[in-house]
């Protein structure tokens, strides 16, 4: 699916019209070329660039998954997450990421899956505490966001990372739609998620504990 990037090209700015987070995967799955480089995409989001990384990041996790995905997107996201704690405006990725270019169709069918999803979600979702959205709160969903991944990279096999991968969405969406009730959402479902997760590995080190 990933590939060497050509010539990225100007991108298409996809902040210059209000979009919801629906119409910024279709509008991304939109940009010309045969292939859509990273870089094209960061480039396109500028400071909604957190957002839609939080939510794509989490999208994946929302279904059973075998291993190493939810490790995979926990990590990716940890280190997403750690530049919102430090206040950075816009995500850095290394040069070898923004390099690597994604398929059209490859796009096109992932953004079809999760589009009706996020639909359904948007009907629910409007401007309302928008301050735990603001600039000001980024450092501290930046914090949320880091316990979330680090959740993530522990959770059960299969099926221990769906409430994890539901959190992360709905804080994600938060940030794109400025809802501050998402967020809220996202962070108690994350608990839950959470205290699955350290029940799983509890479990473990008991087993092991008896073993030995």
């Amino acid at each position: 699916m990933l590939g060497r990037s050509s010539r990225p090209g100007p991108a298409l700015v996809l902040l210059s019209y209000p979009l919801r987070t629906s119409g910024l995967l279709t509008a991304l799955a939109a940009l010309p070329g045969e292939r859509i480089g990273v870089a094209t995409i960061m480039s396109a989001l500028k400071d909604r660039s957190y957002a839609l990384l939080v939510v794509l990041l989490g999208l994946p996790n929302c279904l059973p998954m075998p291993p190493p995905i939810p490790l995979v997107c926990g990590l990716v996201l940890a280190f997403v997450a750690v530049q919102m704690l430090t206040g950075r405006a816009m995500p850095w990725l290394p040069q070898a990421v923004l390099g690597k270019s994604v398929g059209k169709p490859e796009l096109s069918r992932a953004v079809a899956r999760a589009v009706p999803v996020l639909t359904r979600l948007e009907r629910f979702s409007r401007p309302r505490l928008t301050v735990l959205g603001s600039t000001l709160a980024t450092p501290v969903l930046g914090l949320i966001i880091l316990v979330l991944a680090l959740g993530l990279v522990v959770a059960a096999p299969f099926i221990g990372q769906i409430p994890l991968g539901l959190a992360v969405c709905l804080v994600g969406l938060g940030l794109v739609e400025r809802d501050g009730l998402f967020i809220i959402a996202g962070a108690v479902i994350g608990v839950g998620g959470l205290i699955l997760s350290a029940g799983f590995a509890y479990a473990i080190v008991s087993g092991l504990s008896g073993l030995f």
